[in-house]
């Protein structure tokens, strides 16, 4: 089922993929670069609603109305804040979640929107090649309980480079920045989105 959501930063879409009696509601969007079309996306979409959680696929209003280029960060958050009622109006918690600049939104607005956790996929710790520019004061920030989960080779932060916190991370061996694994890599690409999938659907069930 697909739902528009009328934002002060413009129509933005809801995919959902709902489970029969949630636990909890994960709201997650895209990244700068792609759509809920990613493969991590994807994959939780198809999996967690078999286990009581309904999965909300956002897209952000610059994506709906066809741009090729992400909006600024304060525009994004406004979007995601336009979307809240809407994936929060079943009274199940929310768990506000992303992939690299959707993570980013969900790790800055996650306090005040009270968000119940948070999941990052693919937190874009820094610019390719420029650790200096660190984001970790966004995800260090985010006030609930927060899982990362990281591609070990993300040139946008490999899990060694993140600052210890209160979060938990999670490594996806060989991943990259999208959890796409080199073909000669001993994992497959179907196995790495199993980490993904099944560290996720462990830690909700951490969640009280």
């Amino acid at each position: 089922m697909t739902e528009t959501v009328e934002t002060d930063a413009g129509t933005a879409r809801i995919t959902w993929h709902r489970a029969g009696r949630p636990a909890f509601v994960l709201a997650v969007s895209h990244g700068a670069g792609g759509g809920v079309d990613a493969r991590d996306l994807q994959a939780l979409a198809a999996v967690l609603p078999g286990h009581g959680v309904s999965v909300a696929l956002v897209e952000q209003p610059w994506r709906v109305a066809g741009k090729k280029v992400a909006a600024a960060p304060k525009t994004l958050d406004v979007g995601w804040r336009g979307i809240w009622p809407a994936v929060s109006a079943s009274g199940a918690p929310v768990i506000s979640g992303g992939r690299s600049a959707g993570a980013r939104v969900a790790c800055r607005t996650a306090a005040e929107l009270g968000a119940h956790a948070v999941l990052a996929l693919g937190f874009p710790l820094h610019p390719p090649g420029k650790p200096e520019r660190s984001r970790a004061g966004e995800l260090l920030g985010a006030g609930a309980p927060t899982l990362v989960v990281q591609g070990g080779n993300d040139p946008f932060g490999r899990p060694e480079e993140f600052p210890e916190g209160p979060y938990e991370l999670v490594e996806v061996p060989y991943g990259d920045h999208g959890f796409a694994v080199p073909k000669r890599a001993p994992v497959t690409q179907e196995q790495a989105l199993e980490t993904v999938t099944e560290s996720v659907v462990r830690w909700i069930g951490s969640l009280e």
